[in-house]
């Protein structure tokens, strides 16, 4: 099994990115992590405030498509391996300013390979990608997105991400860069910035406020708590291939009413609050990954659905304090967004 001693997390201070430097901490008593993030609208030093004094826990404020910062700082450090997880991710945001995620999830993406490439000295360069590079599936089918599949992306955001896959990809086969890929579900869990369906639907039936539920309801979605996507990736660092890509899937498809249920009936909440709203532009019909690939490896996930859920919008319910100042923050990104 491969060791690391200096990783670097991009996107470290996000939702995921901030539970994987928590969990790889935790994990590997030797290993130190470089935690770099821009603290743009959906980066928090909140979510790792107790990271920031670790003696393993070094965090710098920077762009990874910030050529001589991030060179400087894997020189600095020795880093041996590079986990990927800085992106634009809101769908519904990357309709109103498409080129905030292409300048991130793209050329963000290519500047940080190739300070990777010039530094040359990585074991594993680990990208993040997502199911929604592959478009969407039917209704009703059995179909599912295998690591093969070819790419189809809908939405700016989709294809963003696209793009940067592509481009780590060309890195692999051009430059021998030691790079792995994972195509992950949706993500649910603490911390996550209240822009996606789970938080959003939380808070609002917190507030007693209508739960806005697109008129495409019976969409589907596969998840997966943050936690098993966590050590989805650490199974992949140490026991994946060099040059393969990984599907991170549990087979747990639910629609967008069937979340909003699940919210009000663990909530107490009345079923009145759902509000059926307009659908979102390309809004994708469904996602399913084969994740037979990566259980090879040797992971499977834990957290099961009603167990991980509650206790989710438990945390939710107990930590306003942490989501209250992003509602007004989101506000105002958006009637920024509209001028």
């Amino acid at each position: 099994m491969i060791k690391y001693q200096n990783i670097v997390v991009t996107g470290g201070a996000g939702f995921i990115g901030s539970h994987f430097v928590k969990y790889m901490l935790a994990k590997y008593p030797h290993t130190k992590i470089i935690n770099v993030d821009l603290l743009t609208y959906c980066g928090n030093l909140e979510n790792i405030k107790d990271e920031l004094n670790h003696s393993r826990h070094i965090f710098y404020k920077a762009d990874i498509g910030d050529f001589n910062a991030i060179l400087k700082i894997l020189q600095k450090h020795k880093v041996d391996c590079i986990v990927n997880l800085a992106a634009e991710s809101d769908n519904n945001k990357a309709v109103s300013t498409p080129i905030d995620f292409v300048k991130t999830n793209a050329l963000g993406t290519n500047v940080l390979l190739e300070a990777a490439r010039q530094y040359g000295k990585l074991k594993r360069f680990h990208h993040i990608s997502t199911c929604e590079v592959f478009g969407h599936l039917l209704l009703g089918s059995k179909s599912k997105f295998s690591e093969q599949s070819s790419y189809k992306p809908r939405t700016p955001y989709n294809a963003s991400k696209a793009s940067g896959d592509l481009i780590a990809k060309s890195y692999y086969h051009t430059f021998n860069l030691p790079l792995t890929i994972s195509y992950a579900c949706n993500n649910y869990g603490t911390h996550q910035f209240p822009e996606k369906i789970i938080p959003v639907f939380a808070i609002k039936a917190l507030r007693h406020e209508s739960l806005p539920i697109f008129k495409s309801f019976s969409n589907q979605r596969e998840w997966i708590h943050v936690s098993d996507h966590c050590s989805a990736i650490d199974t992949i660092l140490h026991n994946g291939v060099v040059g393969e890509s990984y599907n991170i899937g549990t087979g747990l498809e639910k629609t967008i009413m069937e979340i909003a249920d699940h919210v009000l009936y663990t909530l107490k909440k009345p079923k009145h609050l759902k509000k059926i709203v307009p659908d979102r532009l390309s809004h994708d019909t469904r996602y399913l990954l084969n994740a037979n690939k990566i259980r090879k490896l040797g992971w499977k996930p834990k957290v099961e659905w009603s167990h991980g859920l509650a206790h989710t919008l438990e945390w939710y319910k107990n930590n306003e304090k942490w989501w209250g100042p992003l509602l007004s923050k989101s506000h105002a990104l958006k009637t920024k967004s509209r001028k």
